[in-house]
């Protein structure tokens, strides 16, 4: 009695280490009925209690690691077998941040990328405490952004969201980036080879192994809402048209999506040669090319991909590893093939910030070519016809920003709203709250209120900077936008109730406009609801009919 007592007192966050290695079966059961643990009928994960009423599952194992001559191949189920063997009937400890993928440049000062792990297909779980199987709650997953380049989830927390609502599950994935995740070159449509879009696979995975075990956490595994912002926003927008061989969600939230050029394996071959050359792989066919780069050290391709977006490389405009056509599972452009109505028919949320864009300098032509490696001058003058500097008040620089961050990010919002209000439901936003110190309402700026003030830096750090009071119940009017949608497939039966109703897309084109209350106030919502424009709609759809020349 006295051990199990002490047992008992000892169950804190502060003692987990210790708790693991003293307890017991029944301890074990005791703390399962808690919440503390899951038992997925292969392993028991020992999660995180980060709020009473919130534990985090840190790290759990979705797929076999991607090692050795599993390097640039499509994922591989989870071995259960094998991790049951591992854990030699030992309950797993899943109370810490697992490593991250490895990092590409940011092309920051100084920064090198090439932080992180190989052995990175993880999920963290966030859920209730006491939610088991048969809570059947509602499922979030998150796939966050960092132009399939860069990324840590750790960067973007979800604890504080089940701690304001404890009625949904959510899991945030770790994907292959950069050349590790998307190394493309023709002879990677042999499987002998390798795949293509191996990082986007890892996606497809995790959701996969949502679908199988998200119910030992609580979860409804047929309820599940895809939520990402920038490349997860792109990356969202692709699980919408990819051929993936099951229904794998419900429900999808696009923030800001990333509308980068899919190209052709052909149209990355300079770049796959470049790479392999920077990293000491240059002789024979392409597939002893791989069949080396297979073998090479970590610190020889990171230093390789990050090359590739320096002015060493010259051969192409197409100098990033990202997504591209594999004719198998992303077989077309697509806002293509969204237009064509070929997409998953379900309730969309997308939206875009105010003042967003991926482009810098002043030069419309040279940064649209910059991004869009195939526009044509034709292309680019069109879409300045239809900006015309006289509609900026003469402002080149607002100019500037209006058609790149059209092309690049916000139209999305326009594309997809339109379409998928036709055929289910949509809502849209404008979010129009500056990051504190910002002049403008930049690309993430809505990151740093959902995730405690995360602001990012190099090679998956970040800081988190204290909210004020009012940032603060900004965030859960958010949080609870989100997760009503998450619940319902409707943002607003579970919204804050001084927040307004969010008005689904229609042929009114309406949208509300996401923004903080009056400074120093807690019970004001800033937020209201705006019409989106015949101007816009006639650019977005200007900038849509440019598909084949943009490629996404």
């Amino acid at each position: 009695m006295l051990l199990s007592a002490v047992i008992l007192a000892l169950a804190s966050y502060v003692y987990r280490d210790t708790l693991l290695a003293l307890a017991s079966d029944s301890t074990s059961d005791s703390l399962q009925t808690r919440g503390d643990i899951v038992d997925t009928g292969y392993a028991r994960y020992l999660g995180n209690r980060s709020f009473p009423n919130t534990v985090a599952y840190l790290g759990v194992p979705y797929a076999e690691p991607p090692l050795g001559d599993r390097r640039f191949r499509a994922p591989l189920p989870l071995d259960k077998a094998r991790v049951a063997r591992e854990a030699k009937g030992a309950v797993v400890d899943a109370t810490k941040n697992p490593a991250f993928c490895i990092q590409g440049t940011t092309g920051g000062s100084g920064d090198a990328g090439g932080a992180g792990s190989e052995d990175c297909l993880n999920v963290n779980i966030y859920a209730p405490v006491g939610a088991n199987r048969g809570s059947d709650l509602p499922v979030l997953v998150y796939i966050h952004g960092g132009g399939y380049v860069f990324g840590n989830p750790v960067n973007w927390p979800f604890d504080h969201w089940i701690n304001q609502s404890p009625n949904v599950v959510i899991v945030s994935v770790y994907y292959r980036l950069s050349s590790f995740g998307f190394l493309a070159s023709p002879a990677l449509r042999d499987s002998a080879n390798g795949d293509l879009n191996a990082g986007f696979l890892d996606q497809i995975q995790a959701l996969k192994w949502v679908k199988e075990n998200i119910a030992s956490f609580g979860g409804n595994p047929a309820k599940v809402t895809i939520n990402g912002e920038s490349a997860g926003g792109s990356s969202t927008e692709l699980h919408l048209v990819a051929n993936e061989g099951e229904k794998l969600f419900s429900a999808a939230i696009a923030q800001s999506v990333f509308r980068t050029p899919l190209p052709t394996p052909e149209q990355q071959e300079s770049l796959f040669n470049f790479y392999a050359n920077h990293a000491g792989c240059g002789s024979g066919s392409a597939a002893d090319q791989i069949a080396c780069l297979r073998k090479a050290s970590v610190s020889a391709l990171a230093m390789a991909q990050d090359a590739a977006v320096t002015s060493a490389f010259t051969a192409s405009g197409y100098n990033v590893f990202h997504p591209v056509i594999d004719g198998n599972v992303l077989t077309d452009f697509p806002t293509k093939l969204i237009l064509d109505g070929k997409f998953a028919k379900v309730p969309l949320i997308v939206g875009a910030t105010t003042n967003e864009t991926l482009s810098g300098g002043s030069d419309v032509s040279g940064a649209m070519k910059s991004f869009f490696p195939s526009i044509s001058d034709s292309d680019i003058n069109a879409l300045l016809a239809a900006y015309p500097l006289s509609d900026f008040a003469s402002s080149a620089s607002l100019q500037f920003q209006t058609i790149t961050g059209d092309s690049e990010l916000r139209c999305a919002r326009s594309i997809l709203g339109n379409e998928f209000g036709k055929e289910t439901q949509s809502w849209t936003y404008r979010y129009n709250q500056r990051t504190p110190g910002a002049s403008a309402v930049f690309h993430a700026a809505e990151n740093y209120m959902m995730f405690k003030g995360t602001s990012t830096g190099f090679n998956g750090s970040t800081t988190f900077n204290a909210l004020t009071t009012t940032e603060a119940a900004f965030a859960q009017e958010l949080i609870a936008y989100w997760l009503s949608f998450v619940r319902s497939g409707d943002p607003n039966k579970f919204k804050l109730s001084r927040s307004p109703t969010w008005s689904p897309f229609t042929s009114k084109n309406s949208r509300i406009v996401l923004q903080e209350g009056p400074a120093n106030t807690t019970t004001v919502s800033g937020s209201f609801l705006e019409s989106q424009g015949t101007e816009e709609t006639a650019r977005c759809n200007l900038i849509a009919s440019q598909v084949l020349a943009q490629q996404n």
